[in-house]
């Protein structure tokens, strides 16, 4: 047997859905873990399945998870500067079958977890200096907002949510091995603890920020210091001394960052109006900054199949995100951009806080932004493939309905 071994195979099962079945003989080994057959790196068999079984007759419940953004970003490094802390957000609903189905949050509890990536510290060196960077005291694995890497999903008035999970890509069976699509598991239970129907989705998250690629002086192995020192040399501040001082900078400190809830300075530009104008003379390549030319996380089916790019939706690029009288994280693309009114946002509303049908979010049945059904990525599309049989947008009525409509529909 080879010593290093790596073979994924989705799998579909009669009336199991799909399945990812992962096994390896690389990586280190847990703590105790017991090699099989006198190997002495042992056989880890973690098996992912594709979600509840496929509904039909039996099946009186379906769950649906997904991530808010095609990719979450975050630093490994936190002893310097920083612009992002580990948070993942997850969200699933729980529909009861029927005709007609049911959106519900009572009577039912949602819980999460990562079973090959069941701890962060050690990954990232956040824990060490959280307290300092956010004035945040938190137990190890634990985020910003209390959460860990497997707990319960808080009831909202649709839907639930796991909001700031503290997940890397760096799994337990690979921990120095990049995985950018971590995968989550979700799980309906009733208040007797039956379970009821359960999802894999995957929660995407990337450190991989390429600032060294430009920023690789003076110093060639500390790219944050060359940062804060251009910093100081163009802005007259003091950066460096503050983080040689044993005090990191958060760039949302000073340039508001809405996806922190951070308001910054007022008379400085935002983070995003700061970083895309500065950089707006050095490079149009997306994946310089935006994770990142291994990770690339645009993989959704307008990219594959239509060739589009980022641009295509983020129209006028660097220029137009360097402009100071854009809201970050508001002023965003929308379907309604390219899409007849039926197809359109909620008004007011981004896509990611959109729903449609039934009461069904959009990214439920089309998946997150940036990761629109067919994805690039296998594991994007196994919970589709688990719920109707094959990847695409979840369209098949009756994962849904017991029967089949005769009329109505999605976008009619």
């Amino acid at each position: 047997m080879k010593r290093k071994l790596r073979v994924e195979l989705l799998l579909t099962f009669l009336g199991l859905g799909s399945a990812l079945l992962m096994f390896s003989l690389a990586g280190t080994s847990p703590a105790g873990a017991q090699a099989p057959d006198g190997l002495s790196n042992p056989l880890f068999l973690p098996v992912i399945m594709g979600g509840q079984s496929a509904p039909s007759s039996q099946s009186s419940y379906v769950v649906i998870g997904w991530n808010d953004l095609g990719m979450h970003c975050y630093d490994r490094d936190y002893s310097t500067l920083t612009v992002l802390p580990p948070y993942n957000n997850l969200f699933s609903q729980v529909i009861k079958r029927g005709d007609p189905p049911q959106v519900i949050t009572t009577g039912v509890k949602v819980a999460y977890s990562f079973p090959d990536n069941t701890y962060s510290a050690g990954k990232t060196n956040f824990w060490d200096y959280a307290s300092k960077i956010f004035g945040a005291n938190l137990s190890l694995n634990i985020g910003l907002t209390g959460k860990g890497l497997a707990g319960d999903m808080d009831s909202a008035t649709n839907h639930f949510v796991a909001e700031g999970v503290p997940v890397t890509e760096f799994s337990d069976s690979a921990p120095t091995t990049p995985d950018y699509f971590q995968m989550a598991r979700i799980v309906a239970k009733d208040l007797s603890g039956k379970v009821l129907a359960q999802t894999d989705v995957v929660a995407p998250v990337s450190s991989e920020m390429r600032c060294d690629v430009c920023h690789d002086e003076p110093s060639p192995t500390n790219f944050r210091m060359n940062i804060l020192q251009k910093h100081d040399e163009e802005e007259s501040t003091h950066l460096a001394a503050q983080a040689n001082a044993g005090n990191p900078v958060l760039c949302a400190g000073c340039h508001a960052d809405p996806a922190l809830g951070m308001t910054g300075n007022p008379n400085l530009p935002s983070l995003s109006a700061a970083m895309h104008g500065k950089h707006a003379g050095e490079t149009n390549d997306c994946y310089a900054c935006h994770p990142g030319p291994n990770t690339q996380c645009l993989r959704d089916v307008m990219s594959t199949e239509l060739g589009m790019t980022c641009t295509d939706c983020h129209v006028g690029g660097m220029l137009m995100l360097s402009d100071e009288n854009r809201t970050p994280w508001v002023d965003e693309p929308r379907c309604a951009d390219c899409h007849d009114a039926k197809h359109a946002e909620n008004p007011g509303k981004l896509f990611k806080q959109s729903t449609g049908h039934g009461g069904l979010y959009c990214e439920a049945c089309h998946n997150s932004t940036h990761a629109i059904l067919t994805s690039r990525e296998a594991k994007d599309n196994l919970q589709s493939i688990a719920l109707q049989g094959y990847a695409g947008t979840i369209s098949k009525c009756t994962v849904c309905h017991l029967t089949t409509p005769s009329s109505g529909g999605p976008h009619k």
